[in-house]
């Protein structure tokens, strides 16, 4: 048996693409000038009273065929075009080789509803038209076959596949916010034990659905009439459509490419805090934080904070307990974008280390404050609305 002190040292990850489209634009430039500017695109009237920031006009063409587009849902172009776009950045676009090794781990949600088909059956069982075997008749009659597969989580990774070349292993993690947790966690795992060299990895989500609101209104998640601030909230989220994919290499392949990388990616954690009792919240975010490794005390603080009560109140006070820590909330710009919520606070803190700049506080609370210094470690923190913790650390190479 090998000896134990001969087990060969973690990899380091870097991060070296990153692709964003959300309701602030698409690219890193885009994003950055929109940041900084304190922009925010939330939509009050189309889904009334409820909020949602929407999708910035895309021009799909450019990441995906026209072919292919037919076949998607709207949450799956958004993907595949942030997914391209992250390609681009890395600079392995069109590069079969290294396409063909590159592993993809997705976080995704279960697909979109036929609200005609619903609304016909519905209406057709409460006027008493509903006969034996119904049902089954109009699935049958009314729902493309590809309707089905298009409600399928992995139908992301698999259209990514199909239009990229990213032809390497796939998993794909349901299960909101935690899923884009288990994603980076996974990917960086694998890259740090030498199983996967190179990995593209990310989610996405279409907000602007009435059956994702109506089932969010259910729980009472639903920011509503006005907006605010994730801080200013009384409770709730708006939902946002996005698309986040990041490329995360180990340190020697990148170098042997000669990418350069935007960060290094040193530990993503996760957990999940039963929220029975008051506090749990808070005590988990504070055990992930130790479990982080050497966090200094000029460390920013990225969070998904989502709004919802009370979770957020008990986020709150976890931040508390690090005053010194400089903090933005990614919720108050893109709105709640669920899986995707994780690999875009890892994709912000990636881009304010490489551009030397936390970017700015928007926030009229008093909870996020400037910061001057170049910021040389970032803490991605995410406590899902109903469900799920976790952190990731990134650094400055």
């Amino acid at each position: 048996m090998a000896d134990a002190s001969m087990k060969k040292a973690p990899r380091e990850a870097w991060i070296t693409g990153i692709g964003i489209a959300s309701s602030l634009g698409e690219g890193l430039d885009a994003h950055w000038d929109a940041l900084n500017a304190k922009q925010v695109n939330a939509d009050t009237t189309a889904f009334a009273p409820y909020i949602v920031h929407p999708m910035a006009k895309l021009a799909f063409d450019g990441q995906i065929p026209k072919k292919e587009q037919r076949q998607m849902e709207a949450w799956q172009r958004i993907g595949t075009y942030a997914a391209g776009l992250a390609l681009d950045s890395a600079g392995i676009k069109g590069n079969t080789e290294i396409l063909s090794r590159t592993d993809m781990i997705v976080a995704a949600g279960g697909g979109e509803r036929d609200l005609a088909v619903d609304s016909a059956v519905l209406n057709a069982d409460a006027q008493g038209n509903a006969a034996p075997g119904f049902l089954n008749e109009r699935l049958m009659n009314d729902l493309r076959p590809t309707l089905f597969l298009a409600q399928l989580s992995n139908l992301l990774a698999g259209n990514i596949s199909i239009v990229h070349g990213v032809t390497g292993s796939s998993r794909t993690f349901m299960g909101e916010e935690a899923a884009g947790v288990d994603a980076a966690r996974i990917a960086l795992a694998r890259i740090a034990a030498g199983q996967s060299d190179i990995a593209l990895v990310g989610a996405a989500q279409n907000g602007e659905r009435k059956d994702l609101l109506m089932l969010y209104e259910f729980g009472g998640f639903n920011l509503k009439d006005k907006f605010e601030s994730v801080w200013k909230r009384e409770g709730g989220f708006a939902l946002g459509s996005g698309g986040v994919f990041l490329v995360i290499e180990s340190k020697e392949h990148a170098q042997a490419r000669g990418a350069k990388p935007f960060a290094k990616l040193t530990a993503v954690v996760a957990d999940h805090a039963r929220r029975k009792a008051a506090g749990s919240v808070t005590a988990v975010l504070e055990k992930l934080w130790s479990k982080l490794g050497s966090v200094g005390k000029s460390a920013a603080i990225i969070t998904g904070t989502t709004g919802a009560q009370p979770v957020t109140a008990e986020e709150r006070e976890f931040l508390k307990k690090h005053p010194d820590a400089p903090v933005r909330a990614t919720g108050t710009a893109f709105g709640h974008t669920m899986e995707a919520q994780f690999p875009l606070g890892i994709a912000l803190a990636a881009l304010s280390i490489s551009r030397g700049k936390l970017f700015a506080a928007n926030d009229s609370a008093g909870v996020e404050v400037e910061m001057s210094a170049p910021p040389t470690q970032i803490v991605v923190v995410g406590a899902g609305h109903w469900r799920g913790e976790g952190m990731a650390l990134v650094e400055a190479v």
